[in-house]
């Protein structure tokens, strides 16, 4: 990536406020970078249109949405030597705040868990060498086949099912990725089978119980408490 390229890039105020609320390693959506950089959405689109075509920023669709993200570590550390030279640009705090606490835990994602809880669960799994990230799929390794099937999981079965079997979801509260798919629909159903996790029926926030807090910990390692 040219030196030039890049400074004309983030010459821009938009464009470098864009691109420091991502250096954290969020994956954010056009309409929040927009409020953040405190343009409107037109403008932003241009803006994140320019940058994902000079290498800076990476896109991908997450059901209806489409999320951004910078291209590389490469990139961040571009922005935090500019920044540390300049100084950081204002950012606007997130827009739904309000909306995003209450269900920021864990709530349901369609068919799915997310939620900090999905999210931790997902590094939890790749971690303890259950699971790999492969482009935009996890895939199960050895000791993930045994690990779910141990778990009550038929993972043949869930593999044939008409539908993607374990899709990387980007969480719209944590902005990282959580586990979709055939295997996350699996997982929140076991949860809610074994007594660990409720919810109210039209409700999308989840509960986890004192029973899936102890067996949140002893299954996976996760501290569950509020």
């Amino acid at each position: 990536m040219e030196l030039p390229k890049v400074v004309a890039l983030l010459g821009v105020p938009a464009r470098a406020a864009m691109a420091w609320a991502l250096v954290g390693g969020d994956a954010l959506p056009a309409s929040e970078l927009a409020y953040r950089a405190g343009v409107t959405p037109q403008t932003a689109s241009h803006h994140l249109a320019r940058m994902v075509d000079g290498g800076l920023l990476a896109v991908e669709r997450c059901l209806r949405y489409r999320y951004y993200r910078l291209a590389s570590p490469a990139v961040a550390e571009i922005l935090e030597s500019l920044m540390a030279l300049s100084g950081p640009p204002i950012l606007k705090n997130r827009p739904d705040r309000a909306a995003v606490d209450p269900l920021r835990q864990a709530r349901s994602c369609y068919d799915h868990l997310a939620g900090s809880l999905a999210v931790v669960l997902a590094d939890t799994l790749q971690r303890n060498g259950w699971i790999n990230l492969q482009e935009r799929d996890y895939q199960v390794t050895e000791v993930g086949e045994h690990g779910f099937a141990a778990f009550g999981l038929d993972l043949p079965a869930l593999r044939h099912q008409q539908r993607l079997f374990a899709r990387r979801c980007i969480d719209w509260s944590e902005r990282r990725p959580h586990i979709g798919g055939a295997l996350g629909a699996a997982l929140m159903t076991q949860f809610q089978e074994s007594g660990w996790i409720r919810r109210n029926p039209g409700d999308r926030k989840i509960w986890v119980s004192s029973a899936g807090q102890q067996g949140l910990w002893k299954t996976f390692g996760i501290d569950a408490t509020p």
